[in-house]
């Protein structure tokens, strides 16, 4: 009769599950990034370019690319000046942005935006304000304000837990003109602010050869969109293309094939910069080929604040290893268009 297997011997079964376990466990604490490419055309009744816009509320960074390109046309450079303001209000209240006066002025004649200043997700209390779709319905709230529910909100945040933060306030009026931010906030300490605008023309820079139609590109013939994706992180970045062997600082190359333009118009926009300004952007940059043009396609970039509690709606952000929700449109010449949207660790795939 063969012995029996003490309880002290090693079993192979459970060594093997615990192994697949540390195994994943590692794995979880890989970053993980999601993109998702797609293609459409602004002119094709359900392209959702709009839509993708108009719902990715808190915007820190946008930037365009134009191939071929020196000088920026007055009506593109008029929209970038055009870009502000916001504002940002010290030790505000949370109640303020559910007092009726508030609802009434801003919330109610236009779209109306929020985000806490210097408060970290992963750390911190953290508020937003969205235009349309809110955890509390400010709109249903402001035709109830006898009503039990607003009571209750007002006394938790009035006095049960009386929140301040520093706030990043941005304003699309859409009614017709009255109180300013400037104004109605002239009780706390409230500044001002305009973006900051940086505009640089990129000379001899090899650029990737793309075709709408083939958005995993084609061999030889055209570059996949996640390769332009690389690559205008690099452009953007200030990174150096060539690949040279003594150059520590960046390996990268641009990809195959590609083609080199003697001028690139860059443009970089930074601050709160609403969702409404920049699709006046994407809109000027379809125009853009309304006249014939030597580059065949241009990009506009947007990167949101790393520290939103939410992406594209009220989809729940995290930061974790780096906080990313960006959107990338490359817009070609017959007004086909790549979407690419990008999420960081913690988000659920964007929509």
């Amino acid at each position: 009769m063969p012995a029996g297997k003490g309880r002290g011997e090693p079993n192979a079964g459970r060594t093997c599950v615990r192994k697949t376990m540390a195994m994943l466990c590692r794995l979880r604490e890989v970053p993980r990034h999601l993109l998702v490419c797609e293609k459409s055309n602004f002119s094709h009744e359900k392209s959702r370019h709009r839509h993708l816009v108009e719902t990715h509320y808190h915007n820190y960074r946008v930037s365009f690319l134009i191939p071929e390109c020196g000088i920026l046309s007055k009506e593109l450079k008029d929209l970038v000046m055009d870009s502000g303001p916001y504002y940002l209000v010290k030790d505000l209240p949370l109640h303020e942005l559910i007092a009726h006066e508030f609802i009434s002025t801003f919330v109610k004649k236009g779209a109306c935006y929020a985000l806490t200043y210097n408060t970290n997700i992963d750390e911190d209390n953290t508020v937003a304000l969205l235009p349309n779709v809110v955890s509390i319905d400010l709109m249903d709230l402001s035709s109830k304000l006898d009503s039990k529910k607003y009571k209750r909100v007002s006394w938790a945040f009035k006095e049960k837990k009386p929140l301040k933060f520093d706030f990043l306030l941005a304003w699309h009026q859409t009614g017709a003109e009255g109180s300013t931010m400037m104004s109605y906030f002239s009780n706390y300490r409230i500044q001002e602010r305009q973006p900051k605008i940086a505009l640089s023309t990129v000379t001899d820079l090899p650029c990737p050869v793309l075709r709408s139609g083939e958005l995993r590109g084609e061999p030889e013939a055209a570059c996949s969109a996640q390769e332009l994706f690389e690559w205008l992180g690099a452009v953007f970045s200030n990174a150096e293309l060539n690949n040279e062997p003594d150059n520590f600082i960046s390996t990268y190359c641009c990809p195959q094939p590609s083609t080199v333009v003697a001028k690139a118009y860059l443009c970089t926009i930074t601050g709160f910069i609403l969702p409404e300004k920049i699709h006046l952007l994407l809109e000027q940059l379809c125009r853009y080929f309304d006249e014939p043009k030597l580059a065949p396609w241009v990009t506009l970039s947007v990167q949101g604040f790393a520290d939103s509690p939410v992406s594209w709606r009220e989809n729940e952000h995290g930061f974790r290893k780096g906080g990313e929700h960006l959107y990338n449109f490359v817009v070609f010449s017959n007004r086909d268009y790549w979407l690419q949207l990008a999420v960081g660790a913690d988000d659920d795939c964007p929509p």
